[in-house]
């Protein structure tokens, strides 16, 4: 049975979870259902795709993304299953699916199944849960809809680089206050090959290490996160907070030693 996934912003403190889940479970007895998240921020496709795009590729092939993030359907955003690398994304083309996916999909199908219910306020337990059980029992996505040839395309922000200077921008900032930089160790190396850079934030210089632990309690570093991005951690501490950091500011890589 493949697993399905749920990542979505709408809390837990109110029925919205376990309904999609009831939803599911009523049509599938023994589903395998995971959360990824439930505290997405309100609406934020960029939250959406920076935690789904670091979680999915560790699920099997086969397994069923429920995306409830800004998910109201309309003549410019439909619903859509997304076949990529043998997963199935379900939610609405909002731009998201282009933010999360770095290879173009395998295949497009917009929704045109009839939901559960006349209401239109939920259709990630009206629709997407019916269309995920549907997957999950082997029916082929093509019977779901009608083709698409693209989705509405988003592109993550990209640095830049001067000969001298990257310019980053801050993507994400994580429960930890892990500050996220949309600069990759594969980035850093085309760029600046092995020469000896600065990290810049907030104008202070940010040491590099690999691990957080290769500072002090308390002190701030920079190092290169499992998902390759560049990260800006303080060692059992709250970077963003320390720093006064926020979405968007500017990190630089200078070339060169201070």
């Amino acid at each position: 049975m493949p697993i399905i996934t749920l990542l979505s912003d709408w809390g837990l403190t109110d029925h919205y979870v376990a309904s999609v889940k009831g939803s599911i479970l009523s049509r599938i007895s023994g589903a395998v259902i995971v959360d990824i998240s439930h505290n997405i921020r309100l609406f934020d496709i960029k939250h959406a795709s920076f935690v789904m795009r670091n979680a999915w590729h560790s699920f099997p092939e086969g397994t069923i993304h429920i995306i409830g993030v800004d998910s109201i359907e309309s003549d410019k955003h439909p619903h859509v299953i997304v076949k990529s690398e043998g997963h199935y994304f379900i939610c609405a083309d909002t731009g998201l699916i282009s933010l999360i996916l770095d290879k173009a999909p395998e295949k497009i199908i917009s929704i045109s199944i009839n939901q559960d219910s006349g209401y239109f306020t939920f259709p990630a337990r009206d629709r997407f849960a019916k269309v995920a059980a549907l997957l999950a029992q082997g029916t082929d996505m093509d019977t779901l809809g009608e083709p698409l040839q693209s989705l509405n395309p988003k592109t993550l922000l990209q640095p830049d680089f001067d000969g001298k200077t990257i310019y980053g921008k801050v993507m994400h900032i994580d429960n930890y206050e892990n500050i996220f930089v949309n600069i990759t160790d594969v980035f850093v190396r085309d760029c600046l090959g092995k020469n000896p850079y600065r990290i810049i934030c907030k104008k202070d210089t940010i040491p590099l290490v690999k691990a957080y632990g290769d500072v002090r309690e308390g002190f701030t570093c920079a190092l290169f996160a499992s998902n390759g991005f560049l990260q800006i951690a303080v060692n059992r501490g709250r970077a963003a907070s320390l720093l006064g950091v926020a979405m968007d500011n500017d990190v630089f890589l200078v070339l060169g030693e201070e």
